[in-house]
C-alpha cells in the first residue's frame, strides 16, 4: 500500500473544529478596521523576486535564506510572498493610487518563509496587515497603535506588552551605523557568527540578537537616540505623549530595530511571554522611504502586521472556543413524507431566519441513529419531524444540552418560537 501523502513540514491544516476561532478573530479585526475607515486590498501571493530584494533588503535573513523562490516556465524568478507590505506598495504604484493621495488599507492571507518550524513559527503562516500612505505626522502612527490596542480589547486578550522605539531617518541611521560598526569592530572577538556576518551588511540587527552571551556587549553599545535630529526626537516624543494620553502602557526599548530594512522612525511590537521564543504577535512601524525605493516619489507610510497563528494560540488558552456559537438546530426526519417535507421546512426556516444555524439530516436511518448524529453535532436543540407530526401539523423541539423538556410546536408558529428560544435578531 502506498504511503499517505502528508502536508509539507511547517505548513499546517486548519481543521473544522479550529476554524470558529479563526472566524471570530478575523471578523473582529475586520470590524475594528472598518470603524477606522480602512479599506481591504487583495494582492497575489506570488510576486517578482526583485520586489523583495529591493524592499526587504538583499542582506536580510529573509531574502538570503528564507524565501521560496523559483523560476517559472518563462525563466522569470518568482517568489511566494514572505510579507505583505512590499506587494501592497507595488499594487499602489501599479494602479496609480499612491501619489498626492491618502490611503488607509488592510489585507490578509498566507505568507511563506522557509524557517525552522517551531511553536508559533511556520513555513506557511497567516497575517492581517494594515498600511496607510500619504500621512507624515505621528498622529497616524498613534492611530495604528490604538487600532491594535482596540483589537486586543475586542477579542479579549490581555497581558500583551507594547515595546516601541524610533530608528530616525535613513540619513541619521547611516551616520549612527558607522559609529556602531566601529564599536562592534573593537569587540569583534565577542561577536557570534551571525553578528560577524551582519557587522558590515546590517549592523543594527546585532542590537536585536537573542544570544544571551552578547547581552552585556549590546547593552554597552552607543544609543541611536543620542544621534537623532530634533525632528525625529519630536516625532517620537509626540507619539509617546499620545499613548500616555490614551492610557496605553508601553516600554521604550532602544534595542528594538525590526528585521526589515525599510523601516524608519517609529517601530513597535506587541509581545507576550506565553508563546516561548516566538513572543511577537504584532509588529510594525514607519517606512517613509519604501515607495521611492520601489520606483515612485517619496510617500510617507506606516503599517503593521499581526500573526494570526500566534493570536489563535493565545485565544486557545481561554474558554472562548466554548463560548462561540455552534449549531442551533439539527432536524431529524423519520418517514418517507417527513424526509420529503423536512428538507422544504429547513429551507423555509433559513429564509425566515437568516442567522439560524441549522443542519438537516441527510442519509436516512432510524430515529435512534439520526438522534445520535444530532447529539454528535453539538446542536443545542433537535427538531423532530415524523409522518405523525406532519399529520398533526407540528414538530418536536427537544433540548440537547439539558435546557428543559421537549415541546410540540405548531408548524405555523415554528419560526416565532425558534426566534424566542435563540433570541435571534433576524434584521
Amino acid at each position: 500500500m502506498a504511503k499517505n501523502i502528508q502536508a509539507i513540514r511547517g505548513m499546517k491544516d486548519i481543521l473544522p473544529q479550529q476554524t470558529p476561532l479563526w472566524h471570530f478573530l478575523e471578523d473582529r479585526v475586520r470590524s475594528v478596521l472598518a470603524r477606522y475607515g480602512y479599506d481591504e486590498i487583495r494582492m497575489p501571493i506570488v510576486e517578482q523576486t526583485e520586489l523583495f530584494k529591493r524592499s526587504i533588503g538583499e542582506v536580510t535573513d529573509i531574502v538570503e535564506k528564507e524565501m521560496y523562490t523559483f523560476a517559472d516556465r518563462n525563466g522569470d524568478s518568482l517568489t511566494l510572498r514572505p510579507e505583505g507590505t512590499a506587494g501592497c506598495v507595488r499594487a499602489m504604484l501599479e494602479h496609480g493610487l499612491i501619489h498626492n493621495q491618502v490611503q488607509r488599507l488592510w489585507y490578509r492571507g498566507p505568507m511563506f518563509r522557509h524557517e525552522r518550524p517551531q511553536k508559533g513559527r511556520y513555513r506557511q503562516f497567516h497575517q492581517i496587515g494594515v498600511e496607510s500612505f500619504g500621512l507624515e505626522g505621528p498622529d497616524v502612527d498613534l492611530e495604528q497603535i490604538l487600532i491594535t490596542h482596540r483589537i486586543w480589547q475586542e477579542i479579549g486578550l490581555d497581558g500583551l506588552e507594547l515595546q516601541i522605539n524610533t530608528l530616525g531617518t535613513s540619513q541619521e541611521r547611516q551616520a549612527y551605523r558607522a559609529i556602531l560598526v566601529d564599536y562592534f569592530r573593537a569587540h569583534q572577538e565577542q561577536l557570534d557568527e551571525d553578528s560577524r556576518r551582519r557587522l558590515e551588511s546590517n549592523p543594527l540587527r546585532i542590537l536585536d540578537t537573542k544570544n544571551p552571551k552578547m547581552a552585556e556587549l549590546v547593552a554597552g553599545a552607543p544609543s541611536l537616540m543620542e544621534h537623532l535630529g530634533e525632528a525625529s526626537k519630536a516625532h517620537f516624543e509626540t507619539l509617546l505623549a499620545g499613548l500616555d494620553g490614551a492610557g496605553v502602557a508601553y516600554v521604550a526599548n532602544p534595542r528594538l530595530v525590526r528585521g526589515l530594512d525599510y523601516y524608519s522612525r517609529t517601530v513597535f511590537e506587541w509581545v507576550t511571554t506565553r508563546l516561548g521564543a516566538q513572543g511577537t504577535v504584532c509588529a510594525g512601524g514607519r517606512f517613509d522611504g519604501l515607495v521611492e525605493q520601489l520606483g515612485g516619489r517619496r510617500v510617507p507610510a506606516v503599517g503593521f502586521a499581526m500573526g494570526l497563528e500566534r493570536l489563535i494560540a493565545l485565544l486557545e488558552e481561554t474558554d472562548l472556543a466554548e463560548r462561540l456559537p455552534g449549531i442551533d438546530l439539527y432536524l431529524v426526519m423519520v418517514g418517507e413524507r417527513a424526509q420529503r417535507e423536512g428538507m422544504l421546512l429547513a429551507e423555509r426556516l433559513r429564509d425566515q431566519l437568516p442567522k439560524l444555524r441549522l443542519i438537516a439530516h441527510c442519509g436516512g436511518g432510524s430515529f435512534k441513529s439520526q438522534f445520535k448524529k444530532a447529539d454528535k453535532s453539538n446542536a443545542r436543540y433537535a427538531l423532530i419531524l415524523g409522518d405523525d407530526e406532519l399529520a398533526r401539523g407540528e414538530v418536536g423541539l427537544k433540548p440537547m444540552r439539558g435546557e428543559g423538556e421537549q415541546q410540540q410546536v405548531a408548524l405555523e408558529r415554528l419560526s416565532e418560537v425558534i426566534t424566542d428560544v435563540f433570541e435571534l435578531n433576524t434584521k
